[in-house]
């Protein structure tokens, strides 16, 4: 006779929840504007892939229900343009849902390409128009508050009157003043700009600051403009806060959320799309299927040349891997229930199976039996003691974790 599993609610008690409904019921939708092909591409270190891989990862994007991407800068060169082609002929061809837009200066010349490839692929393509506006950048290009206003005007208004969507990206938002960021902003929703970027270029502001901002503009921006406007944040990790930020815009109401493939960007890079979509749904804030987000990953991984960690989250290759005893033993004890579930969050926040990935056990220098025999059972190896105790002390002498390759000697 099998006894049923308790309910999760009965065996994991969620602090997280308690006092958080007004995030937790939030009722209007989340979506996602992937930047990898952009932002994540000014990463220092990055390799700019193929069209080809360009492509792969456009349609892994599709298929994690990303709603918008940003195809590059069509006003760096020649190749970037064509890469943006085959891009938009991809989305087009493939009769993809994601939305793609481009990343200009707000400046006309920048503009004028888009509406020769809306009228080529004809769909429409956001322009991400961007502005510096806080009050150092001013004062290092030497611009004032009526330039910046004058300038914003006569981009934006040339977007709407060619019929190009228009997001108005202020640039250091974050450390902005709120009349200048509020005028600016106001005045783009005038001339019909759709949606509106809040952005922390410098990743200077902390999960309340984030918070604070958010409020500010959509309760002195939006709201009075009496249209409907999406709100956009899109932040940096210099102080290892973009993911936490992220969370902190989504608990105060923006609609758009921007990152990028493992946090690619510029200097140390931007939020990272997959951490925020795990973390999203977790808490059940979205029901997008990301079984394929492990692929995501791996493959932005491998064709921009940046390194995944092995202690990376959730992706990384010691994610689910566990060799201590203590640890190992409650998690075969899980497995012996004939409960993945189970298994899958005895000792582990994230549950492995909901991104396509797998506990694994394995056996090292702080080891038990228990390791041993699992291990031997799982490859097909009968556990005799001689065996068990060859393999363990083994693997007391060793600095690392045993290879599967080492084990199978050992175990032959």
């Amino acid at each position: 006779m099998t006894t049923a599993t308790p309910a999760e609610n009965e065996l994991i008690y969620d602090w997280n929840k308690v006092g958080h409904d007004h995030i937790l019921d939030r009722k209007k939708p989340i979506a996602f504007d992937d930047e990898t092909l952009r932002d994540g591409l000014q990463s220092p270190s990055a390799i700019n892939p193929t069209i080809e891989q360009k492509i792969e990862i456009l349609r892994l994007m599709e298929k994690l229900g990303i709603d918008r991407v940003d195809l590059g800068l069509p006003g760096a060169g020649p190749q970037h343009i064509d890469h943006i082609e085959s891009l938009l002929k991809t989305i087009v061809d493939e009769k993809m849902r994601i939305l793609p837009g481009c990343a200009v200066r707000t400046v006309v010349s920048d503009i004028e390409p888009l509406d020769r490839l809306q009228q080529k692929f004809g769909i429409p393509i956001q322009a991400s128009a961007f502005l510096g506006t806080s009050p150092i950048r001013q004062y290092a290009e030497g611009w004032t508050l009526a330039k910046l206003m004058e300038t914003m005007e006569t981009a934006v208004g040339w977007a709407i009157a060619h019929k190009i969507p228009v997001m108005f990206v202020t640039e250091d938002t974050t450390r902005s003043k709120p009349e200048d960021v509020k005028a600016l902003y106001s005045r783009a929703i005038e001339l019909g700009a759709y949606s509106i970027c809040i952005c922390d270029t410098c990743g200077h502001v902390t999960p309340h600051g984030v918070k604070q901002l958010v409020s500010y503009i959509i309760e002195n921006v939006v709201k009075p403009s009496g249209k409907q406007v999406w709100v956009n944040w899109h932040g940096h990790s210099d102080r290892g806060l973009g993911l936490m930020n992220a969370l902190a815009a989504v608990e105060a109401g923006a609609d758009i959320i921007h990152g990028t493939a493992l946090g690619l960007g510029e200097r140390v890079g931007n939020t990272q799309m997959d951490q925020l979509l795990v973390n999203l749904k977790l808490m059940g804030l979205i029901d997008n299927d990301l079984s394929a987000l492990a692929e995501y990953v791996r493959k932005a991984h491998q064709y921009t040349g940046v390194p995944l960690p092995q202690n990376y989250p959730v992706f990384g290759e010691d994610a689910f891997d566990t060799g201590t005893g203590v640890h190992a033993a409650a998690v075969i004890k899980a497995k012996k229930k004939g409960e993945n579930w189970l298994a899958d969050r005895v000792y582990s926040g994230v549950p492995a199976g909901e991104f396509g990935l797998e506990q694994r056990i394995r056996v090292g220098h702080m080891s038990g039996k228990s390791n041993v025999v699992f291990w031997l059972n799982s490859h097909g190896y009968e556990a005799t003691e001689e065996r068990v105790n060859k393999i363990l002390e083994a693997a007391k002498a060793s600095k690392a974790l045993l290879s599967d390759d080492q084990l199978k000697t050992l175990a032959k």
